[in-house]
């Protein structure tokens, strides 16, 4: 873990504020599946991502979900963030979307260090930043893309963060990701691999235009 940490955030960060993270953190990991945060759940930890992909997801009042987009290792969610600074319910919910491995810093070194490291400061800025404009993104999505268009956007992401073009998952998981029928799905893949961007196997897409 440690290793991990001087590997990808080794860069950002001063030794001394490395020191405390090691010093603090609790190293966890989950599953690919896995629930990391549940929606209605009190945050008291932030994750910093050290190996894998989470999805971070919306649910609607009957409970079906909504991809908005994904942390990869290196980031951590500008939402648990906010949570924290505002002690208040988190309004989102983070499935690992691989097997994933994560150091959790105490939500009180959060401030803490917001004045001691300016590092952590620049980096808490940019992951807002970076959140704030994946949001944009996943609003443009459902505002102005068709449905096949944001099912091949989503094939495509869920590849890079996976780094493999061909993707394990079912009609019914891809509908559930992008809240809409089964039906609307594998009519849709089906025509996707008449135009040749995709391929079609048993519980698997690969993705051909990357």
């Amino acid at each position: 873990m440690i290793e991990d940490l001087q590997k990808y955030y080794g860069y950002l960060f001063e030794e001394a504020l490395l020191k405390e993270i090691t010093d603090v953190a609790i190293a966890k990991e989950f599953k690919a599946n896995e629930v990391i945060i549940d929606i209605g759940s009190y945050i008291t930890s932030i994750p910093l991502l050290l190996s894998g992909a989470i999805k971070i997801l919306r649910e609607d009042k009957e409970g079906d979900d909504l991809v908005l987009y994904y942390i990869e290792k290196g980031d951590t969610c500008a939402m648990t963030l906010s949570c924290c600074m505002g002690q208040t319910k988190s309004k989102i919910k983070a499935v690992a979307e691989t097997d994933v491995k994560l150091l959790m810093i105490p939500k009180q070194k959060m401030s803490e260090w917001l004045s001691k490291y300016k590092s952590w400061q620049e980096f808490i800025l940019h992951s807002y930043h970076s959140r704030l404009q994946e949001f944009i993104d996943a609003i443009d999505t459902i505002a102005f893309l068709n449905m096949d268009e944001r099912l091949l956007k989503y094939l495509k992401d869920k590849a890079l963060v996976n780094q493999n073009e061909t993707i394990s998952v079912t009609h019914q998981q891809i509908a559930n990701d992008l809240h809409t029928s089964r039906v609307v799905i594998s009519r849709l893949l089906k025509a996707l691999e008449k135009q040749d961007k995709i391929e079609l196997n048993r519980n698997q897409v690969k993705v051909l235009e990357l």
